[in-house]
């Protein structure tokens, strides 16, 4: 018999998407999913609400209560009550294809793995949605990692979301309630510490609704800047390598050119060689610009337009929450 799987989504303030999430997590042409768990953080909008009618309708779908709001306690929460053996985790901007459960369990099957997962299929409804959902899913916005550009089936540091055995889940014991950000890499980190393997498999897909905003975008990468940063301090061996140059990236990124600002304005006051310190930024803008308008060239052209403002939002809110993370 196919094993027994719960999905388990956390959410908070997502009455924008969360029928269409939970839809799609119903629809799944697994036959033996038992629970879609929405742990609701404390909402300002309708998402309490709507959960609790997606629940009156269906039995499948089971509420349960984020006190805190925090994404590792939403998800602690659903894996308490989840009774499934495979713990698929969707979330409140995500929509799964029918066929994603179906193919994740046959993944976990054939590979061994303790947790599978896929791409982050970034796609925007609005035009700005659309720049950044190129960003996302170019090496230029976020670098090399296989879930947001994409690669061969095998074996990585993390993945997208996640389909997890449920053993692993207990042998680690669940996600680290300290990690806002980043508490899937964590995780991902403990379950191949105790000897566990995380698949990437590019067949699982799964759509996913950028931030509508540059204000809430840069709160998004201002975060994950940060939190990346305290998993390097957690997880010391994490920062060595030549992967781990790519953290780095951002950071340099924004001194450079905030250095080459402070040069050339300091050099324009004192009429000397201005040109030296403002070609950083300038020469930023242009190559950020360059991108936007001639590679990416299967956009629109009013997305083509917004790509820099994308591309720099990521790269200097990344950056700077990297430089300014508090946590020790």
């Amino acid at each position: 018999m196919q094993p027994t799987v719960s999905i388990m989504i956390p959410v908070l303030n997502e009455e924008r998407y969360l029928a269409q999430v939970v839809e799609a997590s119903l629809n799944q042409d697994y036959p033996n999913l038992q629970q879609v768990i929405l742990s609701v953080g404390p909402s300002i909008d309708r998402t309490e609400e709507i959960a609790r009618e997606l629940a009156a309708k269906n039995p499948k779908v089971v509420v349960v209560r984020n006190r805190t709001g925090r994404t590792p306690d939403a998800l602690n929460c659903a894996i308490e009550v989840a009774t499934g053996e495979v713990v698929v985790r969707c979330d409140g901007h995500a929509l799964l294809p029918k066929n994603y459960v179906s193919v994740a369990v046959e993944t976990l099957h054939r590979t061994g793995a303790d947790n599978v997962g896929g791409i982050m299929d970034a796609q925007g409804e609005s035009t700005f949605q659309k720049a950044v959902a190129w960003a996302m899913t170019s090496k230029l916005g976020v670098g090399a990692a296989a879930f947001h550009v994409g690669g061969n089936e095998g074996e990585v540091e993390t993945v997208y979301l996640g389909c997890f055995k449920k053993s692993a889940l207990d042998r680690v014991g669940g996600y680290d309630p300290a990690m806002t950000r980043a508490q899937d890499w964590e995780m991902n980190h403990r379950i191949r510490k105790t000897g566990g393997k995380i698949w990437f498999n590019p067949a699982l897909k799964v759509t996913y609704r950028p931030r509508r905003t540059v204000g809430t975008l840069a709160k998004q990468y201002l975060q994950y800047g940060q939190w990346r940063r305290r998993v390097m301090k957690m997880h010391p061996e994490t920062s060595i390598g030549l992967r781990a140059l790519r953290y780095f990236a951002p950071p340099t990124a924004l001194l450079a050119n905030a250095i080459g600002l402070i040069v050339g304005l300091s050099g324009l006051v004192t009429n000397t060689c201005w040109i030296l310190g403002l070609g950083i930024p300038l020469l930023y803008i242009a190559a950020v610009k360059f991108i936007g308008l001639f590679i990416a060239r299967n956009v629109d052209f009013k997305t083509r337009l917004l790509i820099p403002l994308a591309l720099a939002t990521m790269h200097m809110a990344w950056g700077w929450g990297f430089l300014t993370s508090p946590h020790k």
